[in-house]
C-alpha cells in the first residue's frame, strides 16, 4: 500500500511556493511541477522562475541532509543530487526545503509544498502561477549587498549610484515581475531543452 501511495504522489503535481530568504518585502515564485522530477531539474526550474543565471554552485537541504551536484570537495557533506526526486524530499503537503545558491552571497530559498494535486488533462509542466518582485542581480553580495545595492540605486548622490547603474545596464526596477514573461522562459530554457 505504501508503495502505491509514493507511486501516485510521484506522478502526482506539486504546487510549490519559493520564497527567497532574508529579503523584505519578499521575493516569491508559485510553480507547479510534476512531483516525479529530479532535483537538477528542479533546480533549473528555481533558476528559470528566480530570475537566476545559474552561474554558481547549488544544494536542496532537507533538514541535516545536502545534495547536490557531485563535486570530489564536496562529497564528506553533499550528496548526489542526479537519482532524488521532488516527491521522495518532500513527500507530503506543507514538506519545505531549503534550496541554496550561490555558496558565495548565500541565495537561501525556502520551498514549501502548498498542495499535491492530480495532473490537469492538458495542461502542460512546470508552469509559473504566480510571484512578486524581481530577482536580485548575481554577484550583488547576498540580501545585505542587495539592500546596499538597492540603497545605492535609488539615491543619486550615493557615491556608487552611477557605478552601480552602469553595472545593472542603466536600469532595475526591484518591483518587476511577468508571469507570462517568466512562462516563456519556462518553455525557452526547459520544454524546449538546452
Amino acid at each position: 500500500m505504501r508503495n502505491s501511495v509514493s507511486k501516485t504522489k510521484s506522478v502526482a503535481i506539486y504546487q510549490l511556493k519559493i520564497t527567497l530568504e532574508h529579503i523584505r518585502p519578499p521575493i516569491w515564485r508559485r510553480v507547479q511541477v510534476p512531483g516525479a522530477v529530479l532535483l537538477p531539474h528542479l533546480h533549473r526550474l528555481i533558476q528559470t522562475v528566480m530570475g537566476w543565471e545559474d552561474m554558481h554552485m547549488h544544494g536542496f537541504r532537507v533538514g541535516t541532509i545536502a545534495y547536490g551536484q557531485p563535486d570530489p570537495e564536496l562529497d564528506d557533506w553533499m550528496q548526489d543530487e542526479r537519482r532524488v526526486r521532488l516527491s521522495q524530499i518532500a513527500p507530503d503537503e506543507k514538506s519545505r526545503f531549503r534550496y541554496e545558491y550561490d555558496f558565495g552571497d548565500d541565495w537561501h530559498h525556502l520551498v514549501v509544498v502548498e498542495k499535491i494535486a492530480p495532473v490537469e488533462r492538458g495542461k502542460i509542466y512546470p508552469v509559473c502561477l504566480a510571484g512578486k518582485r524581481a530577482c536580485p542581480p548575481e554577484d550583488c553580495g547576498g540580501p545585505w549587498g542587495y539592500s546596499e545595492f538597492l540603497e545605492a540605486l535609488s539615491n543619486s548622490e550615493h557615491e556608487q549610484h552611477e557605478e552601480l547603474l552602469e553595472w545593472i545596464g542603466g536600469e532595475f526596477d526591484p518591483e518587476a515581475f511577468d508571469v507570462a514573461e517568466v512562462n516563456e522562459e519556462i518553455r525557452a530554457r526547459i520544454l524546449q531543452g538546452p
